[in-house]
């Protein structure tokens, strides 16, 4: 094939690789995948609150981008679509595990708390995850998809299937029970997952 002829530069930019790999590039693909991966589990794992849960979702996420990506037209951007297709795969992994029944003895594990000498911001993490994994999921993904992935509103209407109205509301409602929820110990009011200016990297 006349596209895999060119061999692409692992640096090559997302839209480069994400063009090669619709066309057929298989190297290209698994750039972009490695290159992501730990992005993806970053927001299965906030969407879903379960550490194995967003594992197979991650793993679920990854296998739906392989096999979709001859149909990413490069309108938006790869990592928009990218995180529209991690967050349908947490939302379906999600569905799956409520109608499995939970054994009697199960207790969710709480993560550890940071100890000094480690810096606070350690600690400020782990606060919000802990946070958003109390927050109800409709107000959870949607502050995800703001704060963490950085989409905008007609975004995350579109991968949620929604109004924008309701996007800003579960919003704001699932901002102002993270901002009770943390108090002045949480990160500054309005972005509570993620800092503005810069691309997101969430953290696996």
């Amino acid at each position: 094939m006349a596209g895999n002829s060119r061999r692409l530069a692992p640096d090559s930019d997302d839209a480069t690789l994400a063009a090669a790999a619709a066309a057929g590039d298989r190297r290209a693909l698994e750039v972009l995948l490695d290159r992501h991966a730990d992005r993806i589990h970053a927001v299965c794992r906030r969407v879903l609150a379960n550490p194995e849960d967003a594992l197979d979702a991650a793993q679920e996420a990854m296998i739906a981008i392989a096999r979709g990506i001859g149909r990413f037209d490069g309108r938006s951007a790869f990592t928009t679509w990218m995180y529209r297709v991690a967050t349908n795969a947490a939302l379906d992994e999600g569905r799956r595990r409520s109608r499995r029944p939970l054994p009697v003895d199960e207790v969710p594990e709480r993560a550890p708390v940071a100890e000094a000498p480690l810096e606070s911001r350690v600690g400020a993490r782990i606060d919000v995850d802990a946070a958003l994994a109390g927050l109800p999921e409709e107000f959870r993904v949607a502050v995800v998809l703001r704060d963490l992935c950085d989409l905008d509103y007609a975004e995350i209407a579109d991968a949620l299937d929604v109004p924008p109205g309701t996007v800003r509301s579960r919003i704001a409602r699932g901002r102002a029970a993270l901002a009770e929820d943390l108090g002045n110990h949480g990160p500054e009011p309005g972005r509570p997952t993620g800092d503005r200016g810069e691309e997101p990297q969430p953290q696996p």
